[in-house]
């Protein structure tokens, strides 16, 4: 049985066609974030996706795709691995615009809503009007107002320090223009949001100190806004985000996140032993991908090299977790947190493996599996900290 499934980190061993059927199975299964921003061009909804994501800009205006006359989709890493999606209305004061084509694209899909605004722009009506329909259409669905550009309410100046929203902060400090703005906002857009953050996203070069002034408090209301099952698959994924460093790995690893979450979502199918060919499946590819990334061949021997100082313990571990799966409920969350953590780690060492072969060193297969065997240990927390956040949103959801 070993010899048969490790067979399958070579790309032989599942066809093309089979993985793909394999991988649109498991995307129906797994949670994937999905946000409608609705707001006029220049608004910053570019800028937020940026803030969520750390992809590039460029990377972002070439990853949208058309679905209706007025809205675009962009999927993050890429349309291939999702793990969050984003839905642009762009057509938002074209005297034609009509919110029913998007509402019967989006809405049966979307888990929160971002409406932007310039701060100092209270000509909205092109978006309050038609968010007064959305919003009538599905009162339970959490939107959120993201006010931006709030230096434009003070020129010439830093933003306001300590940050007037945070925990420690004094709103008594905000600019009196900056006051009377989010006032009108408030007004204007009352019973139609549930949060409003006011934010300031831009580039370094612009001479702010803080380029990304409320991106946090931006990301934290995002993740509590989402229902709980992808609320995890959010709150895991920042944690991601916000341990990169190298360029590579901020291409790297949100591949590794999508492979590792797919790997838990077939590893949780309660049929014993079935999941297994699936999750090895999944790394393989996950290897190839990477190596593509890293600029190095994707050979057999290269593959082989990688999965072959884990691979073992990986089967091994799996094998034994698979028994778990007759009890049911319990086995099938073990043996998920068991695929999403050697999935994670597999992919790291692989980033760690093509970034010293690119520095012109050759690891040995005791240092890969000392790497694969840290980066499981941070798997598991990031692994945690999704178990969490689900229990959080099921303790919301019983008590309202």
């Amino acid at each position: 049985m070993f010899k048969s499934l490790a067979s399958l980190f070579n790309p032989s061993g599942m066809s093309d066609q089979k993985f793909e059927e394999l991988r649109s199975r498991i995307l129906k299964e797994m949670p994937i974030p999905v946000i409608w921003l609705f707001g006029r061009t220049g608004s910053g909804k570019t800028s937020i996706i940026r803030c969520l994501t750390e992809a590039t800009s460029a990377e972002i205006g070439t990853g949208f795709r058309p679905q209706t006359r007025f809205s675009q989709q962009y999927d993050f890493p890429d349309a291939e691995n999702p793990v969050l999606q984003f839905l642009d209305t762009r057509g938002l004061g074209e005297p034609d615009y009509n919110p029913e084509e998007d509402l019967a694209r989006f809405d049966p899909s979307t888990h929160v809503m971002i409406v932007t605004a310039r701060v100092t722009d209270h000509a909205q009506a092109a978006v309050i009007d038609p968010l007064k329909e959305i919003r009538r259409r599905n009162p339970d669905r959490p939107v959120l107002l993201a006010l931006t550009c709030l230096h434009e309410a003070y020129p010439g100046e830093q933003h306001p320090v300590p940050d007037p929203w945070s925990p420690q902060g004094d709103t008594s400090q905000i600019p009196e223009e900056l006051r009377r703005s989010i006032a009108g906002h408030t007004r204007a857009f009352a019973g139609l949001v549930d949060q409003i953050v006011p934010i300031d996203l831009t580039q370094p070069g612009d001479g702010f100190d803080q380029p990304q002034f409320g991106a946090d408090r931006l990301k934290a209301a995002v993740i509590e806004l989402m229902p709980a099952g992808c609320r995890q698959a959010m709150a895991s994924l920042q944690d991601v985000m916000d341990s990169l460093r190298d360029y590579h790995e901020r291409k790297a690893m949100p591949r590794v996140y999508a492979y590792a979450s797919m790997a838990a979502t077939a590893a949780a199918f309660p049929v014993p032993w079935l999941d297994i060919p699936a999750v090895l499946a999944l790394q393989s590819h996950l290897v190839h991908q990477l190596s593509r990334i890293y600029g190095q061949e994707a050979s057999a021997a290269v593959v082989a090299r990688v999965a072959g100082a884990v691979g073992g313990r990986i089967l091994m571990r799996m094998a034994v977790r698979e028994a778990a799966k007759f009890v049911p409920g319990w086995g099938s969350v073990l043996n998920a947190g068991l695929a999403f953590a050697s999935t994670y780690g597999l992919g790291k060492a692989c980033c760690w493996y093509f970034g010293e072969i690119r520095r012109g060193n050759l690891p040995t297969d005791a240092q890969i599996e000392q790497v694969w065997q840290n980066q499981v240990s941070v798997a598991k927390r990031v692994w945690q900290h999704r178990q969490d956040a689900a229990g959080s949103g099921q303790m919301e959801s019983g008590t309202e």
